[in-house]
Formats: structure tokens, sequence, C-alpha cells
């Protein structure tokens, strides 16, 4: 079958590059610092009510699962870099013309597409997946024990959430394919996915908390579904108790279908298109 060699052979393109470990250690640093930070910070106003000023009242609800939401950093806030990897991917090989060896050497664009895709998901969430749940899990939960509050590291429902997390790191990867087939341009799909990912979507889910209708609309954003499918996220404070939250199978089934959309679009758009 002409599917798995091509697999391999995006493996081979991800792994002889710089690209995919200098995303990897942003990542571990950025998540570590930014969730064993804020444990640290949340875990000594929780313990200590009286002397942090909060009169008995914290910026976490009382029914919060800490643990859980400094946790859920490496997919909340880190599912950037698995998006570029996926999306620098796609658009280095129309920047640096290296398609037409590759299209001569497999003619079949959809396998070699699609290899793409299956290549990324794996990596993102083997690599990216694992890197950052690691980096928030072991620096925040070190800050929480040292906080003398409970990591959670003993409940399945923690392990359970960071199997969901690693499948979401998986499947933005996957739709970083698909944005760079859909927008070819490397340094046009960097501004989108940043500008989209820091700016746009945090503001959209914000706005879309104020009434139901909107609310309703927003829980299909991608990275409300991709919370969704966590479970846990720390806009489910910004949101102020709203109850529009996917299950967590409908927020996979929902960025899944976001994945497959975007890379049949740039497939159809662009993939096929001449590129000598």
């Amino acid at each position: 079958m002409r599917f798995f060699p091509a697999v391999n052979a995006e493996f081979a393109k991800i792994f002889t590059t710089r690209m995919w470990w200098v995303l990897a250690l942003i990542l571990l640093v950025y998540i570590g610092l930014l969730a064993g930070g804020l444990a640290a910070f949340f875990g000594w106003t929780v313990a200590n009510p009286e002397q942090s000023g909060a009169g008995g009242a914290t910026a976490i609800p009382p029914e919060a699962d800490l643990a859980g939401l400094m946790y859920s950093f490496a997919t909340s806030v880190g599912y950037v870099f698995p998006v570029l990897l996926g999306a620098l991917a796609v658009t280095s090989e129309f920047r640096h013309q290296t398609l037409t060896p590759t299209f001569l050497a497999n003619p079949h664009r959809a396998v070699v597409l699609w290899a793409k895709f299956a290549a990324l998901f794996v990596v993102g969430g083997v690599v990216f997946g694992v890197v950052g749940w690691a980096a928030s899990i072991g620096p925040a939960a070190g800050a929480l024990a040292l906080s003398d509050l409970d990591p959670a590291l003993d409940d399945p429902d923690t392990w359970a959430m960071v199997g969901r997390g690693i499948l979401a790191m998986a499947l933005w990867a996957a739709v970083g394919v698909g944005l760079g087939a859909l927008v070819p341009n490397q340094v046009a799909a960097i501004v989108i996915v940043i500008a989209f990912t820091q700016f746009v979507e945090p503001i959209l889910r914000l706005v879309a908390t104020l009434n139901d209708v909107t609310a309703e609309i927003g829980k299909y954003l991608p990275g409300a579904a991709s919370d969704a499918l966590v479970g846990a996220s720390f806009y489910s404070i910004a949101a102020m108790g709203s109850g529009a939250v996917l299950e967590w199978w409908q927020g996979g089934l929902v960025l899944a279908a976001i994945a497959v959309v975007t890379t049949l679009i740039g497939y159809v758009t662009s993939w096929r298109r001449d590129v000598t």
C-alpha cells in the first residue's frame, strides 16, 4: 500500500528538521512556568485566604477542581504549538518547493496529504501531548502539594483527563495540517494561527458568554470544543457558570471535524494546483 510508506516518509521529514523539537522545547518551558507559577499562586491563595487579602474568597470558584484547572494549561494554552507544527509542516513544503520531488516520488497527492495528516496526528499526541501535559502536571502538582492541597494524582479522573488532553493535542496538530493546506503561504498561516488562538477566539468566547443564544454558538468554537474534550479549562471561570458546554466526546468530534474539513478544503483549493 502507498499510504504507509508515505506516512513513514512524513515522519522522516518531521524528525530530520529542528522545527519539532524547538517548538516542543518552547512548549515545555512556557507551560511549565505558567502552570507551576499559577498553581503556586492559587494554591497559596486557597490555603491562606486571610493572608492573601481575599477575605475568604478566591479567584477560583470553590467547587472548581484546582488541580485539573492547572493541568489543563497544557491544552487550553499550549494547543497553539501543535497547530503551528502542523501548519509549518505543510507550508514549508510550498515555501521550499519540496512538494515537486515529493509528488514525483508519489504522484497520488491525496495520499501524500493524508499521510501528512496521520503523521502529524501521531506526533501531536505522542510528542506534544506528552510534553505539554508533563510540563503542566510536574510543576503544578509540586506547587499544590507544597500548599498542602491535593494534586489529585491518585484520582483516575485526572489520568482520564490527561488521556483526553493528549488526544486533543493530536487533533490540534491535524487542524494545523488542514490550515497549512488551506493557506499555503507560511507567513500568512503563522499570523492566522497566532492571531486566532491568542486574540480572536478568546475574545469571541468571552463575548459568547453574554447571553444564552451566543453561548450555544460559542461552544462550537475550536477552543471550546477542545476544552470540552479535555474536561477542564480556565475559560470555564470566564464563562461565569454558563451551562453551554459540549460533552467530551462531542468536543472531540467537533475538533476532528474541523481538522478533516479544513484538510479537505485545502486539498481542493491549493494542494491539487501546479506547484512547479
